[in-house]
């Protein structure tokens, strides 16, 4: 239960920063807001960890270094949801990002890439994602 509330949560707050970064867009540039938000974050980050962290730094050299390229994603992310609700909106901006997500997770989950459990793809799950990109013509259809 704890996991879907903090789904939950993320999703409201993507929502938000979205719009926020596309409104800091606005008044200094897309690479610049990927910078500050990124700044911004990583303090928050520091200070939180800090506080609450449980883990260690010790055992960074046993990361795979692939999974480093988690930063960079971020960058890529941050600049790419500004531009995206920048010329979309946040509605149909976010929504294709929903469907893009789980898209790429549910081929993340079918070959269990990134050492994730596999999960197989089945029938079911692709009527989803159908029914979810027919959803968002429907959405952006004019009355």
């Amino acid at each position: 239960m704890i996991a879907i509330f903090y789904a939950i949560l993320a999703g409201s707050v993507v929502a938000t920063q979205n719009v926020f970064s596309t409104q800091i867009s606005h008044k200094i540039g897309m690479w610049e807001t990927t910078v500050i938000v990124h700044l911004f974050g990583l303090i928050f980050a520091l200070i939180i960890s800090f506080f609450f962290g449980k883990g260690s730094y010790k055992n960074i050299s046993d990361i795979n270094k692939l999974y480093l390229l988690a930063g960079p994603l971020g960058v890529i992310i941050i600049f790419s949801v500004t531009m995206g609700v920048s010329k979309l909106g946040a509605t149909f901006a976010i929504a294709i990002m929903v469907i893009s997500q789980l898209s790429f997770a549910t081929v993340i989950d079918s070959f269990g890439l990134f050492g994730m459990d596999k999960i197989p793809l089945n029938l079911t799950k692709l009527i989803g994602l159908v029914v979810m990109i027919i959803g968002l013509m429907i959405f952006q259809l004019r009355a």
